[in-house]
């Protein structure tokens, strides 16, 4: 029992550590960005500079930097809904002595980080190539704030599907039994697996955020708020619906709006 509470302890203070070391990464990582400004561009918009090279520096290290600015996001709006998943994993593990337990709890968040690591390495190309593109077309510069509503239209009613529906119940659900026979490599699976569940559930979430403002602190805290509340609410389904809705509906007003200035 004793040991039980121990590891529990260990487990929780790790994950406060982290979230509150990359929370506060997240902040002094924003403010430069916001203090380098942003470009103006044809349609009464603003391109953030995380999609342009600094003047001498190589596109490796743009992108080397792109992705440890979106690692320390992803840990900072993730762990919150991520702490309950791992803590069950470690009553299932209880078996293991604590060394063991903690390398088994250590690979499951590993591997669950690891996957939305490569949602940001797939995401930053595409970034920089339609930032490129639309700093030479301005007519397609133009289109931007309509196709931010578009996006956030769709991204709302992605809320409202069953596949939505499906990703979330198994983000909820809590894992499996037979845990304390798991070895480092099955480990290893169920943190890529959780981080696959958990990406393809945000993904109307995290293409709004991208949409809005990748390093706007107050649209981050938002989402990393709903991600929280659709996993841990009691009904956290509703919770995606209602998003769901207001999505649906901030969508329509920013495509009215877009269309009206045009």
């Amino acid at each position: 029992m004793g040991s039980d509470r121990t590891s529990r302890r260990a487990l929780l203070g790790i994950t406060a550590l982290l979230f509150t070391a990359s929370a506060a990464l997240t902040i002094s990582l924003c403010a430069p960005m916001s203090a380098m400004g942003s470009m103006p561009m044809p349609g009464g918009w603003t391109m953030s500079m995380l999609w342009m090279r600094a003047p001498g520096q190589p596109w490796a290290a743009t992108a080397a930097s792109f992705l440890g600015m979106w690692v320390v996001m992803m840990m900072a709006m993730m762990l919150p809904s991520l702490v309950p998943v791992l803590e069950r994993y470690r009553r299932g593990f209880a078996a293991a002595d604590e060394t063991r337990l903690g390398r088994l709890i250590a690979l499951v968040a590993v591997g669950y980080f690891l996957v939305w690591t490569l949602v940001g390495a797939a995401a930053f190309p595409v970034g920089v190539a339609l930032a490129a593109i639309e700093m030479q077309e301005a007519a397609l510069a133009r289109s931007v704030p309509l196709a931010v509503g578009v996006i956030v239209l769709i991204a709302g009613a992605f809320q409202l599907t069953h596949w939505k529906a499906r990703y979330l119940a198994s983000c909820r659900a809590a894992p499996g039994r037979g845990c304390p026979s798991m070895g480092p490599r099955a480990a290893w699976r169920q943190g890529l697996r959780l981080g696959l569940q958990c990406s393809r559930c945000c993904a109307g979430l995290m293409a709004t955020l991208v949409a809005i403002g990748l390093m706007d602190l107050r649209a981050m805290a938002a989402v990393a708020a709903v991600i929280t509340a659709e996993r841990l609410a009691p009904h956290g389904a509703r919770v995606a619906r209602a998003v769901g809705v207001l999505g649906v509906g901030s969508g329509l007003f920013l495509i009215g709006r877009a269309a009206g200035l045009g």
